[in-house]
């Protein structure tokens, strides 16, 4: 309840903003309008119907009114630009909840491996790079995907060379946590059977005890280590890239994860006024604390297009690559129970350290061993804070406004969702993540351990608040695969359901990917909603995706997105 009462304060203490006469900048008619949908928890009250209205007023990008076309058409004035929404769809932005934007950008630039069906195709990619490259230089590039491949057997370093030319090479798994290197890349590492790899890494060998090429979470740093670094110019191009392939997809709004200087080219191509989606960077949460107050002191957290946001921390891998950290055994690799990348006691230090420092934390848990470090690291960094507020005898209640988050969410216990509830932590979820998992994670956690993962469903009934993202790009940023799994539980050719008990209302799903995800950011009275004193970020689609069928969904396509009544994408 607690979001929908903010909204619904929200929403009459802007009323006035409309009141006194303004002239708008811009007036969007005859439009189909979805002012927006709330996660509404609070046991008995009754979420009322969703609004539908017709225009919008927009001055200095933010929303002045929304109503009729009579009502709204009050607000023009001689230089308003009128725009006809032609009677579509229109709805708050999509708020990504999770994005690596600078990565994505680059794997489009690199050697990009999304899709490849098997490793005869992802040799004949590379081998193409290869020839045109210059000799030495590295060849660099990700997004392979083996459990899409018919034999499902990880590539080797001997099956990269095998199309390198001697080139040095890396090419990362589709989820970031593991990579296979060929022989040149590991030599320039100085990876030999004897390498210990870094704690939360693993180097996998043969039977021989030699490196296979497959390096796991943190024994990637060995190698990117030895890769130049790309130019501001490359990581310009990137992002530009990425970012207007979220504002295609009617994305509005960012929360990534890139490098501090990709935040440097970001705040290059805010000056030059080419942000085309609104983006709040996480910092890393291993960081020295110092140099995290120094970025968070850089660029004013007031800016509503860019700014600092959490830290974003690794509890462990992903369940795809085996390097999720469960507490009990994968059910198809007895031996292996995933690579933690921290202990217990570091964690709470270092969380406790920084939630002083007055910093959001994000932990990245996928295992229900993950997720149970960081729900423990929350409660550490709770507990220190409400200890030092009784020191010093602060009775202020805005200080306890943690907003804590875990990323991914995929193996939680059924006893771990109340702690959720608990401690506020949010679930920013990527539902699309299930789309290619339920081909295999039964296999890999077993029915019992299954029933409770990507419990979106039991969430909701906890009372714990989502936010929808996409993991750009391990997925396609677009929203409509996200919102279609959250609501059907099937795979995209609708054979295949996986525990659909864990799923959602379409109402409940949109609101996870609006003011859920501004929730997620401290920005709920800035984002989400369609309504007077709001930003005017949104969208306008083909369809109205509260009306039409699940399967629907997945052919949206978005003709206008919108950011600060701005246009920054418009169909052809």
């Amino acid at each position: 309840m607690k979001l929908l009462f903010g909204c619904c304060v929200l929403l009459i203490a802007t009323a006035m903003y409309s009141q006194s006469h303004q002239t708008a900048d811009v007036i969007f008619t005859d439009g189909d309008i979805y002012t927006g949908a709330v996660l509404a928890y609070e046991p008995g009250v009754k979420v009322p119907p969703q609004e539908h209205a017709q225009a919008m007023a927009v001055k200095d990008g933010r929303i002045l009114a929304v109503g009729s076309d009579d009502v709204v058409k009050k607000y023009r004035g001689k230089a308003t630009k009128i725009v006809d929404l032609g009677g579509h769809f229109v709805m708050p932005g999509f708020n990504d909840a999770h994005t690596h934007v600078a990565e994505a950008g680059r794997e489009k630039l690199n050697v990009d491996l999304v899709g490849v069906k098997s490793l005869d195709d992802m040799k004949v990619k590379i081998a193409a790079r290869a020839k045109a490259t210059p000799a030495g230089e590295w060849i660099v590039g990700g997004g392979w995907d083996h459990t899409m491949w018919p034999d499902k057997k990880l590539p080797t370093r001997e099956d990269i060379d095998s199309v390198t030319a001697g080139h040095p090479a890396f090419f990362v798994r589709v989820d970031g946590h593991i990579a296979v290197a060929n022989t040149a890349a590991l030599q320039a590492a100085g990876i030999t059977k004897s390498t210990v790899p870094p704690q939360g890494g693993a180097i996998d060998h043969d039977a021989n005890g030699n490196p296979t090429g497959i390096v796991r979470e943190g024994a990637q740093e060995l190698v990117t280590a030895k890769i130049p670094k790309p130019t501001a110019a490359k990581r310009r191009e990137a992002l530009e890239i990425a970012l207007h392939d979220a504002a295609a997809h009617g994305i509005t709004s960012v929360q990534d994860f890139s490098e501090w200087e990709d935040f440097l080219v970001m705040e290059e191509m805010e000056r030059d006024n080419a942000l085309p989606v609104r983006i709040s960077e996480w910092l890393a949460f291993v960081d020295p604390v110092n140099v995290l107050e120094e970025h968070r002191a850089r660029h004013p957290h007031t800016d509503p297009m860019l700014h600092t946001g959490m830290l974003k921390g690794f509890m462990d891998g992903s369940l795809g690559s085996r390097t999720a950290a469960l507490l009990a055994p994968y059910s198809d690799d007895p031996k292996n129970t995933g690579l933690p990348q921290f202990t217990q006691d570091q964690l709470d230090r270092m969380t406790r350290e920084r939630v002083k420092a007055r910093f959001q934390i994000g932990f990245h848990a996928i295992g229900d061993r993950a997720a149970e470090m960081a729900l423990e690291a929350f409660s550490s960094g709770e507990r220190e804070i409400r200890e030092d507020r009784l020191k010093q005898a602060d009775t202020s209640a805005a200080q306890d406004d943690f907003r804590f988050r875990i990323e991914h969410d995929q193996v939680v216990t059924a006893e771990q969702v109340p702690e959720y509830a608990k401690l506020g932590v949010i679930a920013s979820v990527q539902p699309n993540h299930l789309l290619t998992d339920m081909n295999w994670a039964e296999e890999r956690i077993g029915t019992a351990r299954a029933k409770h993962s990507y419990p979106w469903g039991d969430f909701v009934k906890d009372k714990v608040m989502l936010a929808f993202g996409t993991d750009y790009p391990v997925e396609p940023i677009t929203p409509f695969r996200g919102l279609y799994c959250a609501v059907t539980r099937m795979n995209e050719a609708g054979t295949k359901s996986y525990f659909p008990e864990q799923k959602l209302s379409v109402h409940d799903a949109i609101a996870a990917y609006t003011t859920g995800s501004a929730y997620a950011q401290y920005a709920e009275k800035d984002k989400g909603l369609l309504a007077p004193g709001m930003l005017a970020d949104f969208v306008v689609l083909d369809r109205d995706l509260t009306k039409v069928s699940p399967r629907d969904i997945l052919g949206t396509k978005v003709l206008r997105t919108v950011v600060g009544g701005k246009t920054v994408y418009e169909a052809k």
